[in-house]
């Protein structure tokens, strides 16, 4: 058994050997590898054995009494080691103490300041921009409701529905005639669409099945699953005499069979409120279509509008006082940004790719110096999670302000993707500056506090999720026939957060005192256990998790951090940062 040991503690020793020579290459590679084997060629192959005997002859005597070798400090190279301690010290500090350390200027911290304010004046001139664009398709969707829905008031909050036969002829020949008359009703640049010097016509689609026999007397039907579509198209009349041209078409609906009635035209419109901005006014196609809608055949019929916009350049267009289409200013400030972020994606990259490269000199140091592997944990701190964090970051600017560029420039028009692309890319600038904060203890602790409770936090939440899930699902199939805030389970999920946080409480509550008593019953025991046991329980639970954390990591801002291997070795080193 003394005799295995040995062995082991020689091979260790002449692997560990080797190991430093690797790490001494890394670190410079032909000063130290290019002699070592300059020497070894000119001393023979036996010549790396003989190098490791004193150290293996060192570490023998430190040979414990069970036969396991043990690592003397005396055989490492004190230089090396500083050297390396001290590079990881600089790795790890702080921009301050870098150029107090190296006079090396902070760009990355610079930059990233520069990066916020002009990103929000970026993001706040586009927020402009947009504001006015939905507030515009909004009132024109409200104009189109009160000019084609007979009887719309503003007020409106239910659906719009009908319930006869006459209702249902006359609100389609209604929309028709105020189509055709649309000129002269409104008070808005509406005009029709043309196609060629001829006008887009409305189109009144009726869709049914394709047939149908229903005998309720008996209780029997028969019905073709297959739906048709039937359509009539109308032009626009410009003549007053023919507004009530609807009326003698011949158009009739076979109510069994009836599916959903849309009617479908096209409106162009400009928006002039830009002007006022000094902006290019832009024209606007509004595809509408209103819906009959008879799917459930339950006697009513809900009424809908959709209003599909698309945004273009006017073809022709003579504004004075503004003599370029596009407004430079805006350009520039885009520009501005996108080359802020991608010094800002160079330099982070940059950063990542060093400490990756330290990550595995690190891991190759600690084998030879000490035989100890480092941790995964201890090897993540290499890669940033900031980093990481401001290089989406950056990458969700550039192709936001991109997008912003195509806008402005008339090439694109899809706001709604631009918009989800640069506040998300404002909010991960906002946020990654945190990093920058927590180089001050005092307002470190949120960060640490947050970093040391994620892991339990995702735990509780995934247990807590069951029982959420699980009343989702049993409210839904029991109270859903009965309740308009469990109809769907969408529903019931906004329904069930809105009680956890105290919202709605008594009107949720009240809507189930006229059901059946034993719905009723069910009600009161569902709701009354589940407001208990999250707001008392799991809402507690979770508070006295974050809490916890938040108390353990004072404490050990108070009485010092336990330090890990990476730490503790970095802490041997007492020099200053100003001590060069």
């Amino acid at each position: 058994m003394t005799q295995r040991n040995d062995s082991h503690c020689s091979e260790v020793a002449v692997v560990t050997h080797r190991d430093k020579l690797l790490f001494r290459k890394t670190q410079n590679p032909r000063s130290v590898g290019d002699h070592s084997l300059d020497r070894m060629s000119s001393s023979g192959p036996g010549s790396l054995m003989e190098e490791s005997e004193p150290l293996l002859t060192r570490r023998s005597k430190g040979r414990r009494p069970n036969g396991h070798c043990t690592w003397s400090t005396h055989s490492l190279d004190s230089k090396a080691v500083e050297d390396f301690r001290r590079r990881l010290k600089y790795f790890f500090m702080n921009p301050c103490e870098k150029y107090r350390a190296r006079g090396r200027k902070p760009w990355k911290l610079m930059l990233q300041i520069l990066k916020i304010f002009i990103i929000t004046l970026q993001l706040v001139s586009f927020g402009l921009s947009n504001e006015m664009v939905a507030t515009f398709k909004e009132d024109n969707l409200m104009t189109f409701k009160h000019l084609f829905l007979k009887g719309f008031k503003d007020h409106w909050h239910g659906s719009y529905t009908l319930y006869t036969k006459a209702d249902m002829y006359d609100h389609i020949y209604h929309i028709i005639n105020r189509y055709n008359d649309l000129e002269n009703l409104t008070i808005g640049n509406l005009a029709y669409e043309k196609v060629d010097g001829k006008y887009t016509p409305l189109f009144v689609c009726s869709l049914f099945y394709r047939n149908s026999t229903i005998n309720l007397e008996r209780d029997t039907f028969y019905i073709d699953p297959h739906i048709d579509e039937d359509c009539v198209s109308i032009s626009p009349v410009q003549s007053l005499d023919n507004i009530y041209l609807a009326k003698k078409i011949n158009f009739s609906l076979d109510f069994k069979r009836l599916v959903s009635v849309n009617i479908n035209f096209t409106l162009k419109t400009i928006n002039l409120q830009t002007v006022r901005h000094h902006e290019l006014p832009d024209c606007y196609g509004f595809h509408i279509k209103i819906i009959f809608d008879n799917r459930a055949h339950s006697g009513r019929i809900k009424v809908g509008v959709e209003n599909d916009v698309t945004i273009y350049e006017c073809r022709d267009y003579n504004m004075r006082g503004n003599s370029g289409k596009i407004d430079y200013l805006l350009l520039m400030l885009d520009s501005l940004v996108i080359l802020a972020c991608v010094t800002s994606l160079i330099l982070c990259l940059r950063s990542v790719v060093k400490g990756i490269q330290l990550q595995f000199e690190s891991n190759i140091f600690f084998h030879a110096y000490f035989n100890k592997l480092v941790t995964w944990s201890e090897r993540m701190e290499f890669v940033k999670g900031w980093y990481i964090f401001i290089i989406i970051s950056d990458t969700l600017t550039i192709t936001g302000s991109v997008l912003k560029i195509g806008i402005q420039t008339k090439f694109l028009t899809n706001y709604d993707v631009c918009s989800i692309v640069l506040g998300t890319a404002t909010m991960l600038v906002w946020i990654g500056f945190i990093q920058y904060l927590g180089y001050f203890k005092k307002y470190n602790i949120l960060i640490l506090t947050l970093r040391a409770a994620f892991p339990n936090v995702i735990r509780f939440c995934c247990c807590a999720a069951m029982i959420y899930l699980g009343y989702c699902f049993c409210g839904w199939i029991v109270l859903g026939p009965h309740h308009d805030k469990f109809r769907t389970l969408d529903k019931v999920t906004e329904c069930l957060f809105s009680l956890i946080n105290g919202d709605d409480m008594f009107a949720t509550f009240l809507n189930m005192r006229d059901k059946s008593y034993m719905v009723w019953l069910f009600s009161r025991v569902y709701l009354y256990t589940f407001t208990s046991l999250f707001i008392y329980m799991v809402l507690s639970l979770f508070i006295a998790l974050i809490t916890d954390t938040y108390e353990t990591i004072k404490h050990h801002q108070k009485d010092g951090e336990p330090a890990s291997l990476l730490h503790a070795f970095i802490a041997e080193c007492q020099d200053q940062p100003e001590s060069g």
